[in-house]
């Protein structure tokens, strides 16, 4: 029994000798081959392929932070540029809303003045008809006057001894009342029609300021519109351009992204790589005390 106790033994270590004897001269392929690997410039290309290939990468990986921190500042310099336009906008707009009001107030005052200027001509009118009245009541008076004066001269030479109440200067001097009563109330008139006239006149020229100003208001309306039209179309231009570089920008960060991804699964590949070598190692290294126990225990 011990006998065959000990043959087994003995056939259980010449195959834990064999086994360690192959693991060994595969260690020993494995070392050089990783030895010829280090020294050999192929490895050293392909370490150094990858080592650039890290470095573009991470080259890369800036230039984007770079170009997205210069899109950022365009961003921001395109919003303010966006609000300005937006200020200019309220003030054009505000600009436009006084250029009416403007405007209604000349229409207001241009329809003012037609009526002051209606008015005026209906009075003129009015006047120049008194004026003729007056002319026919003067006139009537006037030969009224002269038949009286032809009547007392008539009276005076038929009695030479008249009292003196019916003397002929008493006459004239009525006469001369009643002539300069007439001149001034025709001065009074002419003052009044003259007045009328310079009030008609400023009248004329008020509305021809106020059409004037209507026209320019009107030609102030008209620039504006252009402007604002113009403020729209770049606006607009701003607005399309921004929404392209945010796309532009949201493509390349989708790129880069994509890359680094790759990238982290690759060297979480060469992790799991060396990993697993460093675990065949330990199962090696763990194989070998467990022989060498195996051997001493026999010995």
């Amino acid at each position: 029994e011990e006998q065959l106790q000990m043959w087994d033994l003995n056939k259980r270590l010449e195959a834990y000798l064999a086994r360690v004897k192959f693991l060994e001269e595969e260690n020993e392929v494995l070392r050089a081959e990783i030895q010829s690997a280090k020294g050999s410039p192929a490895g050293d290309s392909w370490r150094v392929k990858y080592e650039e290939d890290l470095r573009a990468l991470r080259d890369a990986l800036d230039h984007a932070f770079r170009e997205k921190c210069t899109a950022e500042l365009a961003r921001d310099n395109l919003y303010e540029e966006v609000q300005q336009v937006k200020s200019r906008c309220q003030k054009e707009q505000a600009a436009r809303e006084e250029a009416k009001k403007q405007l209604s107030l000349s229409r207001k005052e241009l329809e003012e003045e037609r009526r002051a200027q209606i008015w005026l001509k209906e009075r003129a009118v009015q006047l120049e008809k008194e004026v003729e009245a007056l002319l026919e009541v003067h006139e009537e008076e006037k030969a009224g006057l002269d038949q009286e004066i032809t009547s007392y001269s008539q009276s005076l030479e038929s009695f030479r001894c008249a009292p003196v109440a019916f003397q002929p200067v008493e006459v004239e001097d009525y006469s001369k009342r009643l002539s300069e009563i007439w001149k001034g109330a025709v001065e009074t008139y002419k003052t009044e029609v003259s007045q009328l006239e310079g009030s008609l006149c400023q009248a004329k020229e008020n509305l021809w300021k106020a059409v004037e100003d209507n026209h320019k208001s009107q030609l102030q309306l008209q620039h504006l519109e252009k402007d604002l039209a113009g403020l729209k179309v770049r606006k607009e231009m701003l607005e399309e351009s921004l929404a392209q570089q945010w796309q532009e920008q949201r493509g390349e960060a989708e790129k880069f992204q994509l890359a680094m991804e790759a990238l982290e699964q690759e060297q979480q590949s060469l992790r799991v790589q060396i990993a697993r070598v460093l675990e065949d190692r330990q199962q090696l290294m763990h194989l070998k005390m467990s022989l060498s126990l195996e051997v001493a225990t026999y010995r």
